[in-house]
């Protein structure tokens, strides 16, 4: 039995497929621990595994501010004013969280765990959840403030290279806080976490589907693709709440609006929007309007809310899901096999909706121009266009073939054996 450390950050986009792995290594007998903000303490516990403190940490029903989830300044307001400052602490933490260890895994901006590795020596791999955040010049992603960019998709991987460089020059200065984190533990700080340096040596995870994107020639050598890593709360709030079974068995396939776990924070008029859509097309609805939040106002018998459902369980009974594109979301209704209607945030959401709209499963609306009108008239075409819901069905074959959470545990045992961390 060896004692696995999984570090993450973020909503529960990030936070479930590291559960999805500790059960499946706890299932092949390793003692698990999962490090992560104190808010998820219960969640992780009701599983059974492990849980470790680890900084920064956030109430997301008090903290998550419409600024967190902005198109143009999130990402910004998240790593420099959020994880940057909390390095230190993050550092203290996962040192304690690894006594004993024989392997780290760390999610997507734990950007302590390259230095904990260097520092301790205790084999480190890193993960992936989408694929904007390997900045791949042969498949560019779309940035958050720029959707206009996917028409440049075509540029050679030469445009996208200098288009990099000019996203690092300009993120440079977000990085005074690492360097000085890093010169506090007398290691170089010629490194940067948010690009070329926050893959592992030894092995990378990119733990989504080769349908939204496949390898390319400048992914880390170190990564392995397995596909998406899903856990849907069974432990903890994996049960369908009441009347729900009931309202599906009761007429056609609904359709099904949420906004994930974060993005629900700051639904705007999203909800009462969506119910004046669904009265528009005459169709069943429902409204997973978050659990922290009131039931919004004009739901009927046809269109019902619900604070949460399991993705997992609903989603394959629905006729489309409206969502936002998180990657943990997109992962869930694509492997659903339904089609999308994305109304996106910021962060990995417009490249996600811009990937499932080229996949020929979804349509998007901006945040800024979604309402009842434009709504109703976009699920009127995916609904009434055979070819959405066909290839969304071919597109979830795929998905559920990846096994992605076995495939993970697979190669997190094979990084095992290999005992030994490479650190340049």
């Amino acid at each position: 039995m060896s004692k696995i450390v999984l570090a993450t950050f973020g909503s529960l986009g990030d936070l479930h497929p590291m559960i999805a792995l500790g059960l499946e290594l706890k299932k092949r007998g390793h003692d698990v621990t999962i490090a992560a903000m104190e808010f998820y303490r219960e969640k992780i516990e009701l599983t059974g595994l492990g849980f470790a403190p680890m900084a920064p940490h956030m109430d997301p029903e008090e903290d998550v501010a419409a600024d967190l989830m902005d198109a143009d300044n999130g990402t910004e307001m998240i790593l420099r004013h959020l994880i940057m400052p909390s390095l230190p602490q993050m550092y203290e933490d996962i040192t304690a969280a690894i006594d004993g260890a024989d392997l780290l895994v760390t999610g997507e901006v734990v950007y302590a765990a390259k230095s904990v590795a260097e520092k301790t020596g205790v084999p480190w791999v890193s993960t992936t959840l989408a694929p904007i955040s390997l900045f791949s010049s042969y498949d560019p992603p779309i940035p958050p403030p720029a959707p206009w960019f996917e028409n440049l998709r075509f540029m050679p991987a030469l445009f996208h290279k200098l288009v990099f460089s000019a996203a690092k020059l300009r993120t440079s200065a977000w990085l005074e806080d690492y360097k000085k984190f890093r010169r506090g533990l007398g290691l170089s700080e010629d490194h940067d976490p948010i690009f070329s340096g926050k893959y592992s040596e030894l092995l990378h995870l990119i733990m989504f589907s080769r349908v939204i994107g496949e390898p390319q020639p400048d992914w880390p050598a170190s990564a392995v693709q397995t596909g998406f890593c899903f856990y849907d709360g069974q432990a903890d709030m994996g049960q369908m709440p009441e009347g729900l079974e009931d309202f599906l068995d009761a007429g056609e396939p609904p359709i099904v609006f949420t906004l994930g776990s974060a993005a629900v924070m700051d639904p705007r008029n999203f909800f009462t929007e969506s119910i004046a859509a669904a009265k528009k097309l005459r169709r069943r609805a429902i409204m997973l309007y978050g659990i922290y939040n009131e039931p919004p106002t004009g739901l009927n018998e046809d269109i019902v809310g619900f604070g949460y459902a399991p993705f997992s369980t609903l989603f394959p009974r629905a006729a489309c899901v409206v969502h936002q594109a998180g990657v943990g979301t997109t992962g869930q209704v694509l492997r659903a096999g339904v089609p999308h209607l994305i109304m996106p945030y910021g962060h990995d959401q417009p490249d996600n909706a811009a990937r499932c709209r080229r996949a020929g499963v979804a349509e998007i609306i901006t945040r800024e121009n979604y309402n009842a009108d434009i709504a109703a008239e976009t699920l009127g075409k995916i609904l009434g266009d055979a070819r959405y819901a066909d290839k969304a069905r071919e597109i979830a074959e795929v998905v559920r073939s990846e096994h992605g959470t076995t495939a993970a545990c697979d190669e997190i045992e094979k990084a095992l054996k290999t005992g030994s961390q490479p650190l340049k």
